[in-house]
């Protein structure tokens, strides 16, 4: 038996060094500290140099806990401190499953013996879900291997400025630089340092739709019970029947039930009534020879009968002393498992349960308790603004005050998806405040939506908030659209209360009601279906005909609100909803389709047939 050693990661955070390996220090003390303290019972397995930037920190400490890498022990050095790039912990917290304070006060009594400007730094400790323990800003560390001390304190100068001297061995470098990908801006910097034009790239729906899907988590596979609140979900395995339906002879018909040779034709005489067969529950005696069973439809056919006869085929001879009681005869035989074979498979992986009732039915008829589906993501719906107040606030709006119609607007669209919507409420316009109703709705829902503060202006906090504060990677913040430009995309790792890693996405609509609810059909439904096993995502596509003129827009495509009705000649056809500024509620009243209208110059003619996206029903004229 062999003693394994336990292994550990260490990750210098520095632009400087990021820059200029060469330039490293640490990484060459740090291995004398394992070397020398290890009591051969360690092995530094990586040395990686990352800059400030708390998605790629966030990537590569995640991959170190949990893509197989099995660290005992991650290190970080640098960017602890109070420097405008220092923004390690930062990356770190959102992370953590069980915070260590003992090793953070620890580490600062430690390092207040050897400098004052201990006091200065901002480490961050925290065991993993397993064994691996994080150490954020280790000091004890560093003291350890001589760094810190009055003859070479410049170490703790670099928490603050990253002007440190880096020396010594080459280590390997992040796979992507920040000159890859635009940057949100600086919320520290001020209005006046703010972008005047945004940093993301626009892309088309399209390919915004397709990296919506590519970042969708797994689906997850739950068993719930067979009952109305299944309706909308997705089987994630085929459902084979254990028994056969019917699961005995039973008569499709009122009549009588007899015995007819299978090599001669059936008789034609009188019978005498020997018993009655009813659909109940219960034992049937045999059919005596030469004698009939009244039998009602879905009764069992009493054994010895091989057919029924129609109570209409049939002629009444005689009653019983009472007069109550036939006494004559005639075919019609359900087999047993002549619906359902028993072991046949009667739905298969990847159908759904829909409100029609026939799939529900189906489970029912073969005794399906449970089944096993894919889980249907919950949705939090949060408004932002320091100028939205609830829509049901009494009263007269102040000036500048404007009701928000957009929360319940939204989570009224995802109800009727079939999906469990949760209120998260307004948010206001200050980072503060954002980040914790981000961080509290991370515990709560798998998919956040917001509406406002996309877009330019400097109390635009969603985007800086999503990507420097709570540790979100921003995949896209400009579609070419009309309405929509400023919509947004990102995803956020994040540790569930028993420390498993999971992802959480957020959605940050615009703030005006057409446009968000326009983004939300187009972005938040196919994510949402994805995960749901529900294929293809997202909304119908077909073609209708135009009913009047539209006018385009040349600069963006433009998904252009309007009502759709099928006539007597089998087409669909479209007339708008009206004035289709992005702020103008009205325009959704009785909508069911987005017209998908090209950039171009002109207009479209009435007549003339386009590609619509349905979403909800198709009205009759």
């Amino acid at each position: 038996m062999t003693d394994a050693k336990l292994k550990a990661a260490v990750l210098i955070i520095s632009d400087t060094a990021y820059r200029d390996p060469s330039t490293d220090k640490s990484a060459h003390v740090l291995t004398d500290v394992f070397s020398t303290n290890g009591g051969d019972q360690w092995t530094l397995e990586l040395k990686i140099i990352l800059p400030d930037d708390i998605p790629l920190i966030q990537k590569q400490v995640m991959r170190l806990c949990d893509d197989g890498e099995n660290m005992n022990l991650i290190i970080t050095t640098g960017g602890t401190g109070f420097a405008t790039r220092d923004q390690t912990p930062e990356a770190i917290t959102p992370l953590i499953h069980r915070h260590a304070p003992g090793l953070v006060h620890g580490m600062l009594a430690a390092s207040r013996e050897i400098t004052p400007f201990a006091l200065m730094s901002r480490p961050v400790a925290a065991a993993g879900g397993d064994s691996r323990t994080l150490h954020i800003g280790v000091k004890k560390l560093e003291e350890d291997a001589d760094i810190g001390t009055s003859k070479n304190s410049i170490h703790h100068n670099h928490d603050h400025s990253h002007t440190h001297e880096h020396g010594g061995h080459a280590v390997s470098r992040a796979r992507t630089t920040r000159d890859e990908r635009p940057e949100s801006n600086d919320l520290r910097a001020g209005p006046s340092r703010r972008y005047r034009s945004s940093p993301y790239p626009m892309l088309s729906v399209e390919e915004a739709v397709q990296l919506v899907l590519a970042k969708t988590p797994q689906r997850k596979i739950i068993k719930t019970t067979v009952g109305g609140t299944l309706t909308g979900s997705v089987l994630a395995e085929d459902v084979q029947s254990k028994e056969a339906v019917p699961a005995y002879r039973a008569s499709t018909i009122d009549g009588y039930a007899m015995f007819v040779p299978e090599d001669g034709p059936s008789p034609k005489r009188i019978f005498h009534v020997a018993s009655v067969s009813h659909a109940s529950p219960g034992e049937i005696p045999a059919l005596p020879p030469g004698k009939i069973a009244r039998i009602t439809t879905g009764a069992p056919l009493p054994p010895g009968a091989t057919a029924a006869v129609m109570v209409e085929d049939t002629v009444l001879r005689s009653l019983s002393d009472n007069g109550l009681e036939e006494k004559t005869p005639n075919e019609n035989v359900r087999e047993i498992g002549s619906d359902i074979k028993a072991g046949e498979i009667v739905l298969r992986k990847g159908e759904e349960i829909t409100a029609t009732g026939g799939e529900l039915g189906l489970l029912a008829s073969v005794g399906k308790a449970e089944v096993t589906v894919y889980q249907k993501p919950v949705v939090g719906v949060l408004s932002t603004g320091d100028e939205i107040v609830p829509y049901d606030q009494p009263g007269y709006l102040r000036s500048g005050e404007v009701r928000d119609c957009n929360r319940p607007t939204l989570m009224t669209v995802v109800q009727g998806w079939g999906f469990e919507a949760v209120d998260l409420g307004i948010a206001k316009d200050t980072p503060g405040d954002l980040e914790q109703v981000l961080r509290e709705a991370m515990r709560k829902v798998d998919v956040i939506v917001t509406s406002g503060g996309v877009s330019m202006g400097e109390l635009d906090l969603l985007k800086p908030t999503v990507e420097r504060v709570i540790g979100g990677t921003i995949h896209f913040g400009r579609v070419a659209m009309k309405p929509g430009k400023p919509t947004t995309f990102a995803t956020v790792p994040f540790k569930n209360n028993a420390g498993n890693p999971e992802t959480r996405l957020i959605f940050s609509l615009p703030g005006n009601p057409a446009a968000a609810v326009v983004t939300l059909h187009l972005f938040v439904l196919p994510s949402l279906h994805y995960s749901s096993g529900v294929n293809p995502p997202g909304l119908p596509r077909v073609v209708v005909t135009l009913d009047q003129n539209v006018l385009l827009d040349p600069q963006r495509p433009e998904y252009h609100r309007a009502i759709v009705t099928a006539r007597a000649d089998g087409l669909l056809y479209a007339v708008s909803t009206g004035g289709q500024r992005s702020s103008r509620v009205g325009s959704l009243r009785s909508a069911n389709a987005l017209l998908c209208l090209p950039s171009l110059e002109g207009s479209l003619k009435k007549g003339q047939r386009v590609e619509a996206l349905l979403m909800s029903r198709v009205l009759s004229s």
